[in-house]
């Protein structure tokens, strides 16, 4: 399974346009995960053109401009090929938070048996800036943004997250 994954693309009105590279980028996948600050519900149709797309609300997300898009949740817990794949906006720092039960494991701690297994996957957004990290065994993606990365409006980066054979790989995309 592939899956395309973008963050803070921060696009105000279906005026300012959506960059063709991301779709271009994105062509191919199986599902599209946006960790947040979508800022309107357009920029997830003109993903869905592509493949089906889930969102994680982003601190820039207003229910005003999201409403109840069913898309868009605080947090997604997703089973994908058998791993358990967490979109959420903000990395988490202190813990991860358990999606299902809003509250924060200790995975990073040493109480983790009390919340159940840590997730496989965690995609997120918030500092567009992209990275890729393995953190005891959790996979953490950052795609960046493709339209703001390092909060210049410019041409950025996406992800694609490979999973297969209960194994996942994660690689940043820079979009030309």
């Amino acid at each position: 399974m592939l899956i395309g994954l973008l963050s803070d693309t921060h696009i105000h009105w279906p005026d300012q346009g959506f960059y063709p590279q991301i779709k271009e980028a994105l062509r191919g996948v199986d599902l599209i995960l946006h960790a947040g600050d979508i800022w309107i519900p357009w920029v997830l149709d003109e993903l869905e053109s592509v493949a089906p797309v889930l969102a994680a609300r982003g601190d820039d997300d207003l229910d005003t401009d999201i409403g109840d898009d069913k898309r868009v949740a605080k947090r997604h817990n997703l089973s994908l090929d058998g791993l358990s794949v967490w979109v959420t906006h903000i990395k988490p720092r202190y813990g991860l938070i358990n999606p299902s039960e809003h509250t924060y494991s200790s995975i990073f701690g040493q109480q983790e048996q009390e919340v159940g297994d840590p997730p496989d996957v965690v995609v997120f957004g918030h500092t567009h800036y992209a990275e890729i990290e393995d953190y005891k065994g959790t996979l953490l993606v950052n795609p960046g943004s493709p339209t703001l990365p390092t909060y210049l409006p410019k041409l950025g980066t996406i992800g694609l997250l490979d999973i297969s054979d209960g194994r996942a790989e994660a690689r940043i995309v820079q979009l030309e």
